[in-house]
């Protein structure tokens, strides 16, 4: 074991640092973003980093594990760890993390999300590794102290005795406009919202209108929604595109891509993802921290209990129904509850539940698509879809949500398969594929500037072969491209076969992380990406530039601000609750402008639970709070965009220009 020392020499530029007794260092951190280097780390043999934290202000902090290589600017690998605020924290870091075998590394109780992002790293090639905070909104201060490396996991000190939430899962450091303070007042409020009569419903005098059932759809009673031009299922009766089909479907007219209803009308797909009465709330380890622990694992479920009783489920459908149709919108997004798709007279996109899967992978989780056992996985993942392929309230759905491997910008999944050490049906196509080009090694020797006795050689793990000339790239590159059209035709074929009357919804890919990720998207009826922006226009416009001609979904996107209770904002950052519906309508309405935009899915339906869901999170970015009271400010705004979103589309309004106050992100 050896002790890690903060010396002042090692600070970077913006970190100011007071050493205090028994090796506690105080440490603030500029508004850029500032740390220190950690010398020790490039000559060290141990495996494992660990020190104790204390952020002290109200807010949560992200701190990056910054690892950098020679020759290069930017960071190569990046470990990034949430902690919270006010309350003393153990942290562990896996040093073998920097191999990228991981992406979501668990964390230590009272730690919050770790994230691996970049490439795999070795020990040899470090130049330089900084522990350092992310920009913020003003100067942090930070309090470490206990920093160690040792070769196995140590013991963690015990946790303190501080309550830290109240029995309806709030944060009991802050106080704010809307928290629960008591039983009764929590029933009120959520009857209520129930009934439609609540401050801010949003639909004036009236409240919220009722909804009929689905059957009572079908006879063409009111649909609920509040604009008299929308139909039955949220699309716009002005524009006709199609007879329609009974289904949801796509339209492309005068260069302009739609989503049709099933009766023909231009749809733009608006709503919530994680429509769901309860959360898993990261309770354990850190009983000490609560005021009561919930028997469910959720405080959500258990705060609906208390308003509604023991038909606190049914009471919910209605409610959720109610709130979201009274405020436009217009579609249950990804990971609602497979109780209320169908049932509830909202459409909805949903995910194919499992996506096939090989016991050998290539890296993370890439299959080995190139074999039988990835056929046969496709199909019986497919058939998943055939319990809803005659329903008419879902949109389509989505093969899969963000891959893992796609988080490494410029991965070359050919260079994986070599360095794989599996015989996998992947590799031997590889060789064979290469053997067929070259003929004899010497050729491929020369053109790959390498010094291999024969094909076998390649059979042994290889690292980073796409780097060793231009000539090694363009090969590597090529047979990604046919890995990549195996990974989506396979299953989208098995799906097509499975279910031919809803829409595949593509990807979710976290990011274009590489221009060849949109190999196969003639597969899709939609092409989606999830996209944290302020103004997602580049971003769909990426997707055109790259050639594909599909219509473009946005399966992610949110904002965040500390007013609310919670310690983080998010990938999007805003001042108030007021901005977050401000930028909510600038983004919708960025997407419906763009030929290709057809809808966004906002992220989440809920905010998350102050100590972190089941991997940590715990940012401000519902429309509802953990007591699924709902936040007026932000709504109001939703209901405004919903109000014009059609006319922006069509092109007889302009996009809305006014944009929220933007703060750095707090988020992992």
């Amino acid at each position: 074991m050896q002790n890690v020392r903060i010396l002042g020499e090692n600070l970077t530029d913006g970190a100011a640092l007071k050493e205090a007794a028994g090796g506690t260092y105080l440490l603030r951190l500029s508004e850029k973003g500032a740390g220190f280097c950690m010398p020790q780390l490039l000559t060290c043999k141990e495996r494992f980093l660990s020190f104790r934290a204390q952020v002290l202000e109200e807010h949560s902090l992200a701190l990056n594990l910054l690892v950098y290589v020679r020759g290069e600017e930017a960071p190569a690998f990046t470990v990034r760890m949430g902690l919270l605020p006010g309350v003393e924290t153990n942290v562990l870091l896996d040093l073998d993390w920097m191999d990228a075998h991981e992406l979501f590394p668990k964390s230590l109780p009272g730690m919050l999300k770790i994230v691996c992002h970049g490439r795999r790293v070795s020990r040899e090639e470090i130049s330089k590794i900084v522990l350092a905070s992310m920009p913020a909104f003003h100067e942090v201060r930070l309090k470490l102290w206990d920093l160690r490396l040792t070769e196995q996991a140590p013991e963690q000190p015990e946790l303190p005795d501080r309550k830290l939430i109240d029995r309806f899962g709030q944060s009991k450091w802050k106080d704010w406009p809307g928290k629960t303070k008591e039983e009764a007042e929590l029933k009120k409020a959520l009857e209520a919202q129930a009934a439609g009569t609540e401050s801010g419903a949003g639909n004036g005098k009236e409240g919220i209108p009722a909804v009929g059932s689905v059957k009572e759809k079908a006879v063409g009673l009111d649909s609920g929604y509040p604009f008299a031009d929308w139909s039955v299922y949220g699309g716009w009766k002005e524009k006709r595109l199609t007879e329609g089909t009974g289904f949801f479907s796509r339209k492309k007219e005068n260069g302009k891509w739609w989503l049709t209803d099933p009766l023909g009308y231009a749809f733009f797909s608006m709503g919530p993802d994680c429509v769901r009465p309860g959360e898993y709330c990261r309770t354990k380890g850190v009983e000490k921290w609560l005021d009561a622990v919930p028997e469910t694992e959720s405080f959500y479920t258990e705060n609906l209990y208390r308003a509604f009783g023991a038909d606190w489920f049914e009471k919910w459908k209605g409610m959720m129904e109610r709130q979201l149709k009274a405020h436009g919108m217009n579609t249950l997004g990804n990971w609602s509850d497979a109780r209320i798709l169908g049932e509830m007279s909202i459409p909805y996109v949903t995910s194919l539940p499992e996506f096939p899967a090989t016991e050998q992978m290539i890296f993370r989780d890439f299959p080995d698509v190139l074999g039988e056992e990835y056929r046969q996985q496709a199909k019986r993942c497919a058939q998943a879809l055939e319990g809803r392929r005659d329903d008419p309230l879902m949109i389509g759905y989505f093969l899969r949500n963000e891959p893992a491997w796609a988080f490494v910008d410029n991965l070359v999944l050919a260079d994986e398969v070599l360095y794989n050490p599996a015989k996998t049906v992947c590799k031997e196509a590889l060789i064979g594929f290469l053997r067929e080009r070259y003929r004899e090694i010497g050729a491929l020797n020369r053109a790959w500037s390498c010094s291999f006795a024969d094909f076998d050689d390649l059979y042994r793990p290889q690292r980073d072969v796409s780097k060793r000339s231009g000539q090694a790239e363009a090969d590597m590159k090529e047979f990604s491209r046919r890995l990549l059209r195996a990974y989506v035709e396979i299953p989208a074929r098995e799906c097509r076969n499975a279910d031919p009357n809803h829409m595949i919804l593509g990807m979710r890919w976290a990011w274009i992380s590489d221009p060849d990720l949109v190999t196969g998207w003639e597969n899709f009826d939609v092409f989606s990406i999830n996209c944290y922006a302020v103004d997602p226009t580049e971003h769909i416009q990426h997707v055109a530039d790259l050639g594909v001609d599909l219509p473009v979904m946005i399966g992610e996107f949110h904002f965040g601000a500390l007013d609310a209770g919670l310690p983080a904002t998010g990938l999007e950052g805003v001042t108030s609750q007021q901005d977050r519906g401000i930028a909510y309508r600038y983004y919708c309405e960025s997407v419906a402008a763009h030929p290709f935009g057809v809808g966004c899915h906002y992220f989440q339906c809920y905010d998350q639970f102050a100590l972190g869901r089941f991997d940590g999170e715990n940012y401000n970015i519902g429309l509802f709070d953990i007591c699924s009271r709902i936040h007026p400010e932000m709504v109001e705004k939703v209901r405004a965009c919903s109000g014009e979103v059609y006319e922006v589309a069509d092109g007889r309004k302009e996009r809305c220009a006014e944009k929220a106050a933007s703060i750095p992100m707090i988020a992992y």
